[in-house]
C-alpha cells in the first residue's frame, strides 16, 4: 500500500530534548531521595510519559505511587522542562526542512508523549505548527508508548480529516520514531516505521521497517522507494 500520512514523535525525533527531559526528571525526584541513572533513564525510560515515568521510578524505590503524588511530580517537572524549552531552539538540523517538504505531500500529525503544551511551544518557535494537522499529547491517551494508544488515536483523526477520501488503513500510515518504546506502539498499531538513531542505536530500533542515522540523513523519496519495494531493498 501507499503511504498516505505521515506520525513524527517529537523529542528525540523532531527535536533535540531527550537530555532536558532527564535533566528535568533528576531535578524533581532529587529532592525525594531518588536518584535518576542517566544511562538507565536512555536505555529502559527514553519515550515513556511523564505519568509512566513517576509511576515507575516510584514504584521502584518502595515509594507510594498515587495519582496524588504522581500528578504534584508531573506538574512540577513540566515546570521545569517547560522553563528550559521556552527561550531555546532544540529541533534538529534539517527538521524543519524536512518536515516542510512531507508537509506538501502529506497530512502530518505529531503523536507525542510529552504534554500538549510542551509541544505547541516547541513547534510554535520552530514555525511548525501550522504544518501538521493535529497534535496527539500525553493527555489524549490512557497509556503512553509502548502501547499503541497514540497512534491509533492519530489514525482516527487523519480517518476525520481525509473525508471524503477513502477511508485511510494504518498499513498506509508512516510513524517516524527514535525509540523502541515508540518503534513498538507504532507497529502495534499496524503502521510502518522509520526510526532516527538519534537517542539510541540502530540495534535498539531494529524492529522498524527502515532505519536512518538522523532526520537531516533522510532523504523522503528514497524511504518511500524503499517501502515500496519491500523488505528487500
Amino acid at each position: 500500500m501507499p503511504i498516505r500520512a505521515l506520525l513524527f514523535d517529537l523529542d528525540g525525533t523532531l527535536a533535540d530534548t531527550e537530555t532536558l527531559h532527564f535533566e528535568a526528571f533528576a531535578e524533581v525526584l532529587r529532592p525525594a531521595g531518588i536518584t535518576v541513572d542517566r544511562a538507565d533513564y536512555f536505555a529502559r525510560l527514553i519515550g515513556y510519559t511523564d505519568h509512566d515515568c513517576f509511576a515507575l521510578l516510584l514504584a521502584e524505590h518502595g515509594r507510594p505511587a498515587t495519582p496524588e503524588a504522581i500528578a504534584a511530580l508531573t506538574a512540577r517537572k513540566a515546570t521545569i522542562y517547560g522553563a528550559m524549552i521556552a527561550d531555546r531552539d532544540v529541533i534538529y538540523p534539517g527538521a524543519s526542512a524536512f518536515v516542510r517538504h512531507c508537509a506538501e505531500r502529506f497530512p502530518l500529525i505529531v503523536v507525542t508523549g510529552t504534554l500538549r503544551r510542551e509541544a505547541e511551544t516547541i513547534l510554535g518557535r520552530a514555525q511548525l505548527r501550522d504544518r501538521f494537522v493535529d497534535i496527539i499529547a500525553a493527555e489524549d491517551v490512557a497509556h503512553g508508548k509502548p502501547a499503541p494508544d497514540g497512534f491509533l488515536a492519530g489514525l482516527g483523526r487523519l480517518g476525520f480529516i481525509l473525508r471524503p477520501r477513502p477511508s485511510i488503513v494504518a498499513a498506509e500510515c508512516l510513524a517516524i520514531e527514535d525509540t523502541a518504546a515508540g518503534v513498538a506502539a507504532a507497529r502495534r498499531a499496524g503502521m510502518r516505521v522509520l526510526a532516527l538513531s538519534h537517542t539510541a542505536p540502530a540495534a535498539v530500533l531494529a524492529a522498524a521497517d527502515l532505519i536512518r542515522p538522523s532526520i537531516a540523513a533522510t532523504d523522503l523519496d528514497d524511504v518511500l522507494r524503499r517501502l515500496a519495494a519491500g523488505p528487500s531493498a
